[in-house]
This record gives C-alpha cells, sequence and structure tokens, in this order.
C-alpha cells in the first residue's frame, strides 16, 4: 500500500533529453541524405557494380567526401538520437566518446597544420597534381578541379606548366591529343582577346592562391572553427549531463 508521501526522487532532464534528441535527428538525416548521395554518383559510374574499381582511379574520388561525412553524421546521429530518446546511456555515452575523438582529431590536425606549414604545402602540392593526372579519368573529379580553378583563378598546383603531367595537355611530341600542349577551360580567363599568356590563362599556380584566400579570410575560417568546437563540445557536455541524469534516477530506483 503506498504512503501519502510525495516522492521527490531524481528526475531526467526532458529539456536536455528532446534538444539532443532534436539535434540529432537533423544530422541523422543529413547523413543518410549524403551516404543516398554518394551511393547514387557510385551507381551511376558503375563502381557499385564493380567494387574493386573504388581503387582504380589514380586521383581523388569527391565521393569519398559524400560517403565519410555522411557516415560520420549518420553514426553520430543515430547514437545521439536513438541515446537520448531510449535514455540507453552505453549509446549516449559512444556519442561522447566519438564526438570527443573527432574534437581531438581536428585540434590535432589544425596544430600539425600550424607547426609543418611547409609539409602541408608540398603534400598539398603532390596532391593536385596526382589529380591532375587524373583529370580526365573521373567526371566528378574533373568537375571538382574545374570548379577550383574558376573560384580561386589559378591554374594546376603552381602554375600552368603542371598540366604537362597530364596525358591529354602534356607538350611531348608523342602525344596524339588535340589538346596537346594546352589546358582545360578553367584556367583560361573571361576575356581571351589579347596574345600574351598571362592575359588568357591564370598563371598563378592554386597552392599559393589558397594561401592568399586563407590570409584574406582567417578570421571567418577561424570563427568557423571555433564555432565548430563550441559545439562539439556543447554536446559532448549535454551528452554527459544526460548521462549522469540516467545513472542519478537508475541508482535513485534501486534504494527506494
Amino acid at each position: 500500500m503506498m504512503s501519502g508521501k510525495q516522492y521527490n526522487g531524481q528526475e531526467v532532464s526532458c529539456c536536455i533529453k528532446y534538444f539532443i534528441f532534436g539535434f540529432n535527428i537533423i544530422f541523422w538525416l543529413l547523413g543518410v541524405a549524403f551516404l543516398g548521395i554518394g551511393l547514387w554518383a557510385w551507381s551511376e559510374k558503375g563502381v557499385l557494380s564493380n567494387i574493386s574499381s573504388i581503387t582504380d582511379l589514380g586521383g581523388f574520388d569527391p565521393v569519398w567526401l559524400f560517403m565519410v561525412v555522411g557516415g560520420v553524421m549518420f553514426i553520430l546521429g543515430f547514437t545521439g538520437c536513438i541515446g537520448a530518446l531510449r535514455e540507453n546511456t552505453l549509446l549516449l555515452k559512444f556519442f561522447s566518446v566519438f564526438l570527443g575523438i573527432i574534437f581531438f582529431l581536428e585540434l590535432t590536425a589544425g596544430i600539425l597544420a600550424f607547426v609543418f606549414k611547409d609539409w602541408i604545402k608540398d603534400q598539398l602540392n603532390f596532391f593536385i597534381n596526382n589529380n591532375i593526372r587524373a583529370y580526365r579519368d573521373d567526371i566528378d573529379l574533373q568537375n571538382l578541379i574545374d570548379f577550383t580553378q574558376e573560384y580561386w583563378e589559378c591554374c594546376g598546383a603552381f602554375g600552368a606548366d603542371d598540366w604537362n603531367l597530364n596525358v591529354y595537355f602534356n607538350c611531348t611530341d608523342s602525344n596524339p591529343s588535340r589538346e596537346k600542349c594546352g589546358v582545360p577551360f578553367s584556367c583560361c580567363t573571361k576575356d581571351p582577346a589579347v596574345t600574351e599568356q598571362a592575359a588568357y590563362i591564370h598563371v598563378k599556380g592554386c597552392v599559393p592562391q589558397f594561401e592568399k584566400w586563407l590570409k584574406e579570410n582567417l578570421t571567418v575560417v577561424a570563427g568557423i572553427f571555433i564555432g565548430v568546437a563550441l559545439l562539439q563540445i556543447f554536446g559532448i557536455c549535454l551528452a554527459q549531463n544526460l548521462i549522469s541524469d540516467i545513472e542519478a534516477v537508475r541508482a535513485s530506483c534501486l534504494f527506494t
């Protein structure tokens, strides 16, 4: 028989619980959308019917961006959403640890990029030149390179001569391509009505142009990174508070 005394035990914060749930369900749906786009792109290119072709591309396949980002968002969204809704401390702890690992990796990458700037520049040069070689091998990669060169008004990693690395554009005598000694259209300026190269082709490389853009937009870039970091810390703190509430409620139930 129940006594007339009202029970004043611990309670799980509904505000924190449903905030985590609502925030992560958006992440979950976005992750599903990114994965769907990535799988659709691979299906269009015939990758899904021949899985071994994933490693055949000499350069970088932009679809990997959708797959990796979508996968991370899906995992975070799922564990945070279901963990909060079902008050599952195991999923919430996984959510906190996974988010903490991502934060640590971002922090480490930022510090290493600042300390080893020259090494990063060399790796970026290698990455761009490697993708120049594979320019015609993948339409998504081609579109990404064209967008980059048009946006930053650049050509190649450090100059237009880098396109000699591509079998279609190099200037060797044995090259039968109609594009021999040329560059992609994205290297061209908007008004090619003169004869000097500097006037109708972007002669600056994409690496120095990226450095210039980064210096000019350093405040915005830093603000975005700080905002993302604070959001991650906020998410970890909320999850930890919810875990503490759930464990406190369960502990109080054991002793009543």
